[in-house]
């Protein structure tokens, strides 16, 4: 081929210089090739069955395979040549100087592919295109090795743990349409199942590039799922376990809720009686009805014993979470109902302790021998101690006996 118009014609130190820089490539692009011939990806992407991202972009990484290693020929006849020529003499002329030249530097490499059967480059324009094949098929095997050297077997190490779980799951009754956790164990493990098959089938689904990335493969695996996956298993696993601890402290938590109800009606026993004592001291009080015994919990306490007996861990451990919650709550009504029941004859009590005070204190002064004073008592101490008693009346008796008690035992009363 002749060559171009205005093609420079090296002379024999450039060419000599230009043949060790053009080796020197050549043997930096073989290297490559036969790192990326033993690439591990490479290998494990030529054996498997591909799908999706993955298997479209090894089809393409494939055939520029094909390509990078004709262009490497190309490159090697080019330079065998370009050697030969040189070595014919010592001091070469002007017809092999230009012939040198067109081979170092012109249009004169021939290369089949592409968009035209054949096609005029340069040795730099080649190695450029190589360079980026070669980058591109790097981009998808160390991705593939990536994502296929971690996801795997973090996968296969869950599913263990997810098979141990699923043993102790079961043998706690946590199973599949009885138990929530029962539920989530089957659709993890379906998931994972699913996320290996994936994963092993289309690598590159699992890959997330560096957008700023500068070498071929920058990136990481994409474990989102997986991770998923592990936080359902961790809810799992706490959730076994605490059907475990049910199942170990279930006598003792039932008993304390026998103990908690049995103080709840022995408190709604005690109320009873006294709404009748009240009813029967107390004139025109209103008395707040007591309600029976909590037999809807006393139902749901024998439900518990029968699930404990079943070993029925999983009914057994919401059911006593929600039933010591509602058993202080009844504890804490059959308490205030008691003390709403008992309220007359509280205020009775501190009416008399009152009465009281004031006549002792009139004692001690000499003045409980006054006529107002006295009537005033007998008057309040007929009141509180008539049953049944009148409060209201009582209590109007009781705070005129203190305002005259209070009139006669003041400083300014002395004489």
């Amino acid at each position: 081929m002749a060559p171009d118009s205005g093609q420079r014609v090296l002379n024999r130190e450039e060419v000599d210089r230009a043949l060790v820089r053009l080796a020197a490539e050549h043997e930096a692009i073989e290297s490559s090739l036969l790192t990326l011939q033993d690439h591990a990806g490479r290998r494990l992407l030529e054996g498997a069955r591909l799908t999706g991202l993955t298997r479209e972009r090894w089809q393409r990484a494939e055939a520029t395979v094909a390509d990078l290693w004709s262009w490497f020929e190309t490159c090697t006849e080019t330079l065998t040549t370009a050697r030969e020529l040189r070595a014919r003499r010592r001091f070469p002329g002007r017809e092999e100087l230009t012939r040198l030249s067109l081979l170092l530097e012109g249009r004169n490499l021939v290369i089949s592919g592409g968009e035209l059967l054949a096609e005029h480059t340069s040795w730099q324009q080649l190695v450029a295109r190589m360079n980026r094949g070669y980058a591109e098929v790097l981009d998808v095997v160390a991705a593939a090795d990536a994502v296929w050297s971690a996801l795997p077997a973090r996968i296969d190490l869950l599913s263990a743990e997810l098979r141990r779980v699923s043993e102790l799951a079961h043998s706690a009754g946590v199973r599949p349409g009885t138990h929530p956790a029962g539920d989530d164990l089957e659709r993890v493990t379906g998931e994972l199942t699913a996320l290996r098959a994936e994963v092993i089938s289309d690598p590159l689904a699992f890959w997330l590039p560096d957008p700023g990335r500068a070498t071929p493969g920058g990136g990481r695996p994409d474990t989102a799922r997986y991770d998923r996956a592990a936080r359902t298993l961790d809810d799992i696993r706490r959730e076994v376990d605490a059907v475990f601890g049910v199942r170990k402290d279930a006598e003792a938590r039932l008993l304390g809720l026998r103990d908690v109800l049995s103080r709840a009606d022995r408190t709604l026993a005690e109320a009873r009686a006294a709404r009748v004592e009240v009813l029967s001291k107390i004139a025109a009080s209103e008395v707040p009805a007591v309600s029976g015994p909590p037999v809807a919990l006393q139902q749901q306490l024998a439900t518990a014993g029968d699930y404990r007996r079943r070993a029925q861990w999983h009914r057994l451990s919401p059911l006593l979470d929600a039933l010591e919650v509602r058993a202080e709550e009844e504890l804490e009504r059959a308490r205030s109902s008691l003390s709403a029941v008992t309220a007359p004859l509280a205020i009775r009590a501190e009416l008399r302790g009152r009465l009281d005070a004031y006549r002792a204190k009139a004692v001690r002064l000499g003045k409980d021998d006054d006529p107002l004073l006295a009537e005033r008592y007998d008057a309040a101490r007929r009141l509180l101690w008539t049953a049944p008693c009148d409060l209201r009346a009582a209590e109007g008796a009781v705070q005129r006996y203190q305002e005259v008690a209070a009139d006669l035992l003041s400083p300014r009363s002395e004489p």
